[in-house]
């Protein structure tokens, strides 16, 4: 998976319509294999990143659960933690 897609499910405050956008458009880019499409294909390219916003956006409004949000500065802190655990860098 693309490591630039983050989870965007269930975090206090809630995801932005251009977090959901962003995540889209990281998808799209990976399948399509363009970082930027030629002006030939930037229409079908923003077609998609529109639809996959809309499908991400349902799904996100379907899902339940009864486990509390996630806080997103402990997140993004046990995020940095792994990775300095990972990569040997300092934290």
């Amino acid at each position: 998976m693309c490591r630039n897609i983050r989870v965007l499910y269930h975090f206090d405050p809630p995801v932005t319509e251009a977090e959901i956008r962003a995540a889209s458009l990281q998808f799209v880019r990976k399948v399509s294999g363009f970082a930027k499409p030629s002006a030939a294909n930037a229409p079908a390219f923003e077609e998609a990143v529109g639809e996959v916003a809309g499908s991400v956006h349902r799904l996100l409004d379907r899902l339940v659960t009864t486990a509390p949000p996630k806080n997103r500065e402990a997140e993004a802190a046990k995020a940095k933690l792994r990775s300095a655990r990972r990569f040997g860098t300092g934290a």
